[in-house]
């Protein structure tokens, strides 16, 4: 019992609703079109979650192979650093969660409203093998991309775009270019959880090795890049809404507006790394509850 609630402590699934914000996001719009897909909406929620446990047991394997999970480290504790899952237990379960993900998201492009065999369908497929790729090579591997300052560009583009603009695309076969606004203010707000991570661990992945763009350009900076991220992340949602919305219920997601102040005013007036560990929970959450709102302004 003990080994299997380790496992599930690997899983990390207090990060799914971030995960899972861009696909409602895509869930959302669609909907709004008429376009909507139960099939699409499903498949593409079962993927999302296992991309990002797969994503939490690499992580959880590839931080203790390299050191950064160490005692300086804080937050939750990690299965594998502190011996309660084997390196190698956790290599087969990333081995798992990788078929598992591959299989799902073949599914999900099944039941996608386009052609089987399309140059549409080949494209998702390799957008589906690159998710698999990013979720290992975060911290997992030769060069992990994730120790080199570019982990916050793949959480973009993956968090954000990829999952706003992909789960539309499987539900419609069409994409909207007004969505890469909204697609960009998700994107920007996971991209603010991942820079909230790396300001709270600067200490300790300096000494592993771990050069996130934090490190390299140090924690004032850091800061100043969280309010660039945020508040950029609400200029595009505004911009949305200006084009796009008819009805006032629309801009329901700026009930969400006070608690992304509070988030930056919490890391401006804090000196202690330790301290911004509950932010990221928060951001989190205040990043799903925003589209949440958004969803719901829309169906209104």
């Amino acid at each position: 019992m003990s080994k299997i609630k380790s496992y599930i402590s690997s899983f990390r699934l207090r990060t799914l609703p971030l995960a899972l914000s861009s696909i409602l996001m895509g869930n959302f719009i669609a909907a709004y079109h008429h376009s909507y897909s139960w099939a699409v909406g499903i498949l593409a929620t079962v993927t999302t979650v296992l991309l990002q446990i797969l994503s939490n047991v690499a992580n959880d394997y590839g931080d203790a192979v390299s050191g950064a999970d160490n005692v300086e480290r804080i937050g939750p504790a990690r299965m594998v650093a502190s011996g309660k899952i084997s390196l190698s237990e956790m290599k087969r379960t990333v081995i798992v969660f990788s078929a598992l993900s591959l299989i799902s998201g073949i599914a999900l492009i099944a039941v996608g409203n386009l052609e089987l065999l399309s140059l549409k369908a080949w494209g998702l497929l390799v957008l589906g093998f690159a998710a698999i790729a990013a979720a290992i090579k975060y911290t997992v591997g030769k060069n992990p991309y994730g120790y080199s300052g570019r982990g916050d560009i793949f959480v973009f583009l993956f968090f954000g775009l990829a999952g706003v603009l992909g789960t539309y695309f499987l539900h419609t076969g069409t994409i909207d270019p007004w969505l890469l606004l909204p697609a960009s203010a998700v994107g920007l707000l996971s991209t603010g959880v991942l820079n909230l991570n790396n300001l709270r661990d600067i200490e300790s992945d300096a000494k592993s090795g771990k050069h996130t763009l934090v490190v390299k350009n140090g924690s004032p900076w850091g800061k100043r890049y969280q309010t660039v991220l945020l508040v950029s992340a609400l200029l595009f949602m505004v911009t949305y809404g200006l084009f796009q919305f008819v009805t006032l219920w629309q801009w329901l997601f700026l009930l969400a507006v006070p608690l992304i102040a509070k988030n930056l005013w919490v890391v401006f007036n804090n000196n202690e790394p330790y301290l911004l560990y509950p932010q990221l929970k928060k951001l989190a959450m205040t990043t799903f509850i925003m589209v949440l709102l958004f969803g719901v302004g829309l169906m209104i």
